[in-house]
Protein backbone atom coordinates (compact mmCIF):
# COMPACT_ATOMS: atom_id res chain seq x y z
CA UNK A 1 0.00 0.00 0.00
CA UNK A 2 1.32 3.36 -0.71
CA UNK A 3 1.69 6.19 1.67
CA UNK A 4 1.02 8.92 -0.06
CA UNK A 5 1.94 12.71 2.00
CA UNK A 6 -0.50 15.79 0.88
CA UNK A 7 0.96 18.59 -0.12
CA UNK A 8 -1.81 21.56 -0.98
CA UNK A 9 -0.84 25.06 -1.45
CA UNK A 10 -2.52 28.29 -1.34
CA UNK A 11 -1.40 31.60 -2.37
CA UNK A 12 2.62 29.78 -2.84
CA UNK A 13 2.25 28.51 1.53
CA UNK A 14 1.53 24.82 2.06
CA UNK A 15 -1.61 24.35 4.10
CA UNK A 16 -4.35 22.24 5.30
CA UNK A 17 -8.28 23.15 4.76
CA UNK A 18 -10.97 21.29 7.28
CA UNK A 19 -13.85 19.51 4.95
CA UNK A 20 -12.19 21.69 1.80
CA UNK A 21 -13.69 25.07 3.64
CA UNK A 22 -10.66 27.96 2.41
CA UNK A 23 -12.44 29.87 5.78
CA UNK A 24 -11.11 27.05 7.80
CA UNK A 25 -7.72 27.49 6.83
CA UNK A 26 -4.34 26.60 8.83
CA UNK A 27 -1.11 27.43 7.36
CA UNK A 28 1.95 25.44 7.87
CA UNK A 29 4.55 27.90 6.04
CA UNK A 30 6.72 27.49 9.78
CA UNK A 31 8.07 23.90 7.86
CA UNK A 32 9.40 26.19 4.75
CA UNK A 33 8.12 26.35 1.33
CA UNK A 34 6.23 23.40 -0.83
CA UNK A 35 9.44 22.45 -2.43
CA UNK A 36 10.93 22.17 1.56
CA UNK A 37 7.64 20.48 2.70
CA UNK A 38 7.94 17.59 -0.33
CA UNK A 39 11.61 17.22 0.46
CA UNK A 40 10.55 16.81 4.23
CA UNK A 41 8.43 13.65 3.19
CA UNK A 42 10.79 12.22 0.91
CA UNK A 43 13.14 12.61 3.48
CA UNK A 44 11.35 10.26 5.67
CA UNK A 45 10.69 7.92 3.10
CA UNK A 46 7.77 9.07 0.51
CA UNK A 47 7.92 7.17 -2.44
CA UNK A 48 5.13 9.72 -4.06
CA UNK A 49 3.92 13.28 -2.91
CA UNK A 50 0.41 14.05 -3.61
CA UNK A 51 0.25 17.39 -4.64
CA UNK A 52 -3.35 19.76 -4.62
CA UNK A 53 -3.02 23.19 -6.34
CA UNK A 54 -6.00 24.53 -3.83
CA UNK A 55 -5.89 28.45 -6.18
CA UNK A 56 -6.45 26.55 -9.50
CA UNK A 57 -9.15 23.90 -7.77
CA UNK A 58 -11.23 27.07 -6.40
CA UNK A 59 -11.05 28.69 -9.66
CA UNK A 60 -8.49 31.47 -7.57
CA UNK A 61 -5.38 31.88 -9.31
CA UNK A 62 -2.42 29.33 -9.90
CA UNK A 63 0.42 27.73 -8.33
CA UNK A 64 1.24 25.67 -11.45
CA UNK A 65 5.56 27.60 -11.15
CA UNK A 66 5.88 26.02 -7.58
CA UNK A 67 4.51 22.70 -8.89
CA UNK A 68 6.77 22.52 -11.91
CA UNK A 69 9.62 23.63 -9.08
CA UNK A 70 8.45 20.70 -7.30
CA UNK A 71 8.46 18.05 -9.59
CA UNK A 72 11.51 19.19 -11.85
CA UNK A 73 13.66 19.30 -8.07
CA UNK A 74 12.86 16.07 -6.44
CA UNK A 75 13.92 12.69 -6.61
CA UNK A 76 10.11 11.08 -6.35
CA UNK A 77 6.97 10.08 -7.82
CA UNK A 78 4.06 12.62 -7.72
CA UNK A 79 0.50 12.59 -8.68
CA UNK A 80 -1.26 16.28 -8.93
CA UNK A 81 -4.72 17.84 -9.15
CA UNK A 82 -6.53 21.02 -8.54
CA UNK A 83 -8.18 22.72 -11.28
CA UNK A 84 -7.14 20.15 -14.47
CA UNK A 85 -10.15 21.40 -16.49
CA UNK A 86 -8.83 21.21 -20.19
CA UNK A 87 -7.11 18.69 -22.36
CA UNK A 88 -4.25 20.88 -22.74
CA UNK A 89 -3.55 21.30 -19.00
CA UNK A 90 -3.66 18.06 -18.05
CA UNK A 91 -1.07 17.15 -21.24
CA UNK A 92 1.22 19.51 -19.75
CA UNK A 93 1.38 18.51 -16.21
CA UNK A 94 1.77 14.79 -17.61
CA UNK A 95 4.66 16.43 -19.77
CA UNK A 96 6.16 17.02 -16.73
CA UNK A 97 6.55 13.39 -16.00
CA UNK A 98 4.52 12.83 -13.10
CA UNK A 99 3.28 9.74 -12.13
CA UNK A 100 -0.09 10.69 -11.85
CA UNK A 101 -3.02 13.25 -12.78
CA UNK A 102 -6.29 13.43 -10.94
CA UNK A 103 -8.97 14.59 -12.75
CA UNK A 104 -12.54 16.09 -11.47
CA UNK A 105 -14.47 17.97 -12.55
CA UNK A 106 -12.99 17.20 -16.21
CA UNK A 107 -13.56 13.73 -15.57
CA UNK A 108 -17.92 14.38 -15.37
CA UNK A 109 -18.28 17.28 -18.16
CA UNK A 110 -15.41 16.44 -20.48
CA UNK A 111 -16.01 12.77 -21.35
CA UNK A 112 -14.38 13.02 -24.63
CA UNK A 113 -11.13 14.42 -23.09
CA UNK A 114 -11.29 11.76 -20.77
CA UNK A 115 -11.33 8.96 -23.12
CA UNK A 116 -8.28 10.54 -24.59
CA UNK A 117 -6.34 11.10 -21.98
CA UNK A 118 -6.90 6.93 -21.22
CA UNK A 119 -5.88 5.95 -24.29
CA UNK A 120 -2.52 7.85 -23.89
CA UNK A 121 -2.05 7.79 -20.45
CA UNK A 122 -4.16 4.99 -18.63
CA UNK A 123 -1.74 3.99 -15.76
CA UNK A 124 -1.60 7.58 -15.15
CA UNK A 125 -4.86 9.08 -14.63
CA UNK A 126 -6.82 8.76 -11.08
CA UNK A 127 -9.89 10.36 -11.39
CA UNK A 128 -11.49 12.09 -8.18
CA UNK A 129 -14.49 10.66 -6.08
CA UNK A 130 -14.90 13.30 -3.51
CA UNK A 131 -18.32 12.53 -1.81
CA UNK A 132 -20.17 14.35 0.77
CA UNK A 133 -22.75 11.21 2.06
CA UNK A 134 -22.59 9.40 -1.24
CA UNK A 135 -22.70 12.42 -3.26
CA UNK A 136 -20.47 13.16 -5.49
CA UNK A 137 -19.02 17.13 -5.41
CA UNK A 138 -17.28 19.20 -8.01
CA UNK A 139 -15.57 22.46 -8.59
CA UNK A 140 -13.20 22.02 -5.53
CA UNK A 141 -16.02 20.59 -3.39
CA UNK A 142 -18.43 23.38 -3.91
CA UNK A 143 -20.69 21.99 -6.77
CA UNK A 144 -22.79 18.40 -6.26
CA UNK A 145 -22.68 16.52 -9.24
CA UNK A 146 -26.45 14.89 -8.33
CA UNK A 147 -24.23 11.42 -9.11
CA UNK A 148 -24.01 8.25 -6.52
CA UNK A 149 -20.98 7.56 -6.06
CA UNK A 150 -21.61 3.94 -6.95
CA UNK A 151 -22.78 4.85 -10.36
CA UNK A 152 -19.76 7.23 -10.79
CA UNK A 153 -17.79 4.20 -10.36
CA UNK A 154 -19.21 2.10 -12.85
CA UNK A 155 -19.57 5.00 -15.53
CA UNK A 156 -15.67 5.47 -15.17
CA UNK A 157 -15.11 2.21 -15.02
CA UNK A 158 -16.65 1.35 -18.27
CA UNK A 159 -14.94 4.11 -19.51
CA UNK A 160 -11.39 2.47 -18.79
CA UNK A 161 -10.80 4.06 -15.49
CA UNK A 162 -9.33 1.89 -13.07
CA UNK A 163 -7.42 4.01 -10.44
CA UNK A 164 -9.81 6.15 -8.55
CA UNK A 165 -8.92 8.92 -5.52
CA UNK A 166 -12.19 8.34 -2.82
CA UNK A 167 -12.29 11.32 -0.32
CA UNK A 168 -14.81 11.99 2.25
CA UNK A 169 -15.46 15.42 2.66
CA UNK A 170 -17.16 15.13 5.89
CA UNK A 171 -13.90 13.85 7.07
CA UNK A 172 -11.39 15.24 5.59
CA UNK A 173 -8.88 17.56 7.83
CA UNK A 174 -11.32 16.48 10.93
CA UNK A 175 -8.94 13.73 12.22
CA UNK A 176 -11.39 11.25 12.74
CA UNK A 177 -12.08 7.94 10.95
CA UNK A 178 -11.59 7.20 6.83
CA UNK A 179 -15.39 6.44 5.39
CA UNK A 180 -14.31 2.29 5.46
CA UNK A 181 -17.98 1.50 4.52
CA UNK A 182 -17.87 3.61 1.11
CA UNK A 183 -14.12 2.88 0.58
CA UNK A 184 -15.25 -1.19 1.24
CA UNK A 185 -18.33 -0.83 -1.25
CA UNK A 186 -15.62 0.73 -3.51
CA UNK A 187 -12.98 -1.92 -3.26
CA UNK A 188 -15.69 -5.04 -4.49
CA UNK A 189 -15.80 -3.18 -8.12
CA UNK A 190 -13.70 -5.42 -10.49
CA UNK A 191 -10.40 -4.26 -11.30
CA UNK A 192 -10.17 -0.94 -9.57
CA UNK A 193 -7.49 0.70 -7.61
CA UNK A 194 -8.74 3.26 -4.48
CA UNK A 195 -6.31 5.38 -3.36
CA UNK A 196 -7.98 6.50 0.09
CA UNK A 197 -8.25 10.02 1.80
CA UNK A 198 -10.06 11.84 4.39
CA UNK A 199 -10.06 11.39 7.76
CA UNK A 200 -7.09 9.06 8.91
CA UNK A 201 -6.09 10.11 12.36
CA UNK A 202 -4.30 6.40 13.76
CA UNK A 203 -2.05 3.84 12.61
CA UNK A 204 -4.87 1.55 13.38
CA UNK A 205 -6.79 2.89 10.44
CA UNK A 206 -3.82 2.23 7.88
CA UNK A 207 -3.65 -1.30 9.09
CA UNK A 208 -7.15 -1.58 8.60
CA UNK A 209 -7.14 0.07 5.39
CA UNK A 210 -4.45 -2.26 4.05
CA UNK A 211 -5.85 -5.24 5.33
CA UNK A 212 -8.47 -4.26 2.83
CA UNK A 213 -6.63 -4.17 -0.07
CA UNK A 214 -6.61 -0.32 -0.26
CA UNK A 215 -4.01 0.49 -3.06
CA UNK A 216 -2.90 3.92 -1.44
CA UNK A 217 -3.82 6.45 0.84
CA UNK A 218 -3.14 10.26 0.88
CA UNK A 219 -2.07 11.43 4.94
CA UNK A 220 -2.72 14.94 5.48
CA UNK A 221 -3.58 16.62 8.85
CA UNK A 222 -2.22 13.88 10.71
CA UNK A 223 1.15 14.19 9.86
CA UNK A 224 1.04 17.89 9.89
CA UNK A 225 -0.32 17.29 13.32
CA UNK A 226 2.18 15.27 14.42
CA UNK A 227 -0.69 12.27 15.23
CA UNK A 228 2.04 10.17 13.90
CA UNK A 229 5.30 9.98 11.70
CA UNK A 230 5.75 8.82 8.47
CA UNK A 231 8.06 6.71 9.58
CA UNK A 232 6.37 5.01 11.99
CA UNK A 233 3.20 4.61 9.22
CA UNK A 234 5.45 2.77 6.94
CA UNK A 235 6.72 0.49 9.28
CA UNK A 236 3.29 -0.31 10.49
CA UNK A 237 1.88 -1.18 7.04
CA UNK A 238 5.32 -3.04 5.79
Amino acid sequence: MELIPAVDIKDGQVVRLTRGDPSQLKSYSLLGSPLSVARIWINEGAKTIHIVDLDAALGLGTNITIVEDIVKTLDADFQVGGGIRSLDKAQSILNLGVKRIILGTMAFRDEKALIKLLENYKEKIVVSLDHYGREVMLKGWKVSSKIDISDAVTNFINLGVRIFLVTSIKRDGMLTSPDFKILAEMLEMRDVKVIAAGGVSKLQHLSRLKNMGVHGVVLGKALYENRFTLKDAINVIS
